[in-house]
């Protein structure tokens, strides 16, 4: 098990190459997390550093590698959860930009707004999806941005990763839909375009069967890390389509019936 001097020296190394914006190699062996246990004390430490520098506070969370598509993508076969900066949500249409030397990509995303806290059940039983539904006030159809800010992502094990919020780099939300049952979000389909081309779809069901699997379990997770998920946060469940990375002057928008559509264009830091 990490220390916690060494959790709060990785969290700094992370913090600084985030905040320099430029292409991160690796953590010095001795600050590699050697096991997602560690991972997640360095990503909140991460987010504490963060949020005292200029960056601001946290008001969502993303999970990736829930879908078919991006375990083979990643290589990575289980859920893993990162941080979403409350500056780096946008609404649709939304346009960004570009970041130089690192490059942001799109994910084609479902997610939902929390209606009240997930704290512990005073049993101490896990969330199952059937009781989760009445804690989901608005369900969204999302862009998520994703920065690839390492040198080669392919040498990185997936602790590195979630230690440093797993590629995560803000989220588009489409039109909140306070009236659609959150039960019905495997029955949603969706495509992803770019500069009008599609580039791939997907269905709800993709998500881990049911997207309010993925909800129960970061729920679980953040209660077994003494944490929890609180009403008026993001959560974005998993991406129906592989990562698609991005240039100045793209123009991406997904499509999901029913909950509707998402648009982002990115320029150039001169634009």
């Amino acid at each position: 098990m990490m220390t916690e001097p060494k959790i709060e020296e990785a969290a700094h190394v992370l913090a600084d190459a985030r905040l320099a914006r430029g292409r991160f190699a690796s953590l010095p062996a001795p600050l590699c997390p050697p096991d997602e246990a560690s991972a997640y004390r360095i990503q909140a430490a991460l987010h504490t550093l963060l949020s005292t520098q200029g960056e601001g506070g946290y008001a969502g969370h993303k999970i990736g590698c829930t879908t078919p598509v991006m375990q083979a993508y990643l290589n990575i076969h289980n859920p893993s959860a990162g941080g979403v900066l409350e500056r780096e949500i946008h609404q649709s249409p939304a346009t960004v930009t570009t970041r130089g030397t690192t490059q942001l990509g799109v994910e084609c995303e479902v997610a939902v707004r929390l209606g009240t806290d997930l704290p512990p059940h005073p049993n101490g039983a896990p969330y199952v999806r059937g009781e989760l539904a009445p804690m989901v006030s608005e369900c969204l159809a999302t862009i998520e941005l994703v920065e690839n800010r390492y040198v080669d992502y392919g040498q990185l094990d997936a602790a590195t990763l979630i230690a440093d919020d797993f590629f995560g780099a803000g989220l588009i939300l489409g039109e909140a839909q306070a009236s659609f049952d959150p039960n019905d979000l495997d029955q949603t389909t969706a495509t992803m375009l770019i500069d009008g081309s599609e580039v791939g779809s997907g269905r709800g069901s993709d998500i881990l069967g049911h997207p309010l699997e993925a909800l129960a379990w970061l729920a679980n997770s953040l209660n077994a890390r003494g944490s929890l998920l609180r009403a008026g946060e993001v959560v974005t469940l998993g991406s129906l389509v592989a990562t698609n990375w991005v240039e100045a002057g793209s123009t991406v928008t997904i499509i999901n019936d029913p909950l509707g559509e998402v648009t982002v264009r990115f320029v150039s830091p001169s634009d």
